[in-house]
C-alpha cells in the first residue's frame, strides 16, 4: 500500500448540499429554511442554552467558588529531571529552557522532590519544596533562592 493509493471508505465521504442557487435546483426560493419564521432570517436562530424563555440551566444552578486573582503560576521541575546535567552546573531557568525541561517561566520556577538525584548541582529557583532541598543537599549540592 503507498500514500497515493489511500481512498476513504465507501460513503464516508458526502458532497455539500448546494442551496439558494434557483428553483431548478431543487433547493431554491426559501433555500430549505421553510418560510417565513425565525430560523428562515439571516442571523436567526437563538444562542447556545436558549431554552425557549424558561430560565436556562446555567442560571438555575448555584454559583460555587470564585478566582483568586492573585494566584501565582509556578514552572514545575522534578529533581529527576536534574540528572540530565552534568556534576558541578548551575542550574538556572534559562538553562531548563534551553533543555526544553521548562516550556515558560510563569511566575518563578518551582523544584519539586519527586525522584533521585545522582549529581551533584547548585540550583537556582524561585521556590522549593522540603524534599527537594533535601534531595540536592544529600546529592552534595546546594540550593538558591531567586
Amino acid at each position: 500500500m503507498y500514500l497515493h493509493e489511500l481512498k476513504p471508505v465507501e460513503g464516508a465521504r458526502h458532497h455539500k448540499k448546494i442551496v439558494g442557487r434557483g428553483t431548478g435546483s431543487g433547493m431554491g426560493k426559501t433555500a430549505t429554511r421553510g418560510s417565513k419564521g425565525q430560523n428562515s432570517r439571516s442571523g436567526g436562530g437563538v444562542r447556545p442554552g436558549f431554552e425557549g424563555g424558561q430560565t436556562p440551566l446555567f442560571k438555575r444552578l448555584p454559583k460555587r467558588g470564585f478566582t483568586n486573582v492573585n494566584r501565582k503560576e509556578f514552572a514545575v521541575v522534578n529533581v529527576q529531571d536534574l540528572n540530565a546535567f552534568k556534576a558541578g552546573t548551575t542550574v538556572t531557568v534559562d538553562l531548563l529552557k534551553k533543555q526544553g525541561l521548562v516550556k515558560k517561566e510563569y511566575d518563578g520556577l518551582k523544584i519539586l522532590g519527586d525522584g533521585k538525584l545522582e549529581v551533584s548541582l547548585t540550583v537556582k529557583a524561585n521556590k522549593f519544596s522540603k524534599s527537594a532541598e533535601k534531595a540536592i543537599v544529600e546529592a552534595g549540592g546546594n540550593t538558591e533562592v531567586i
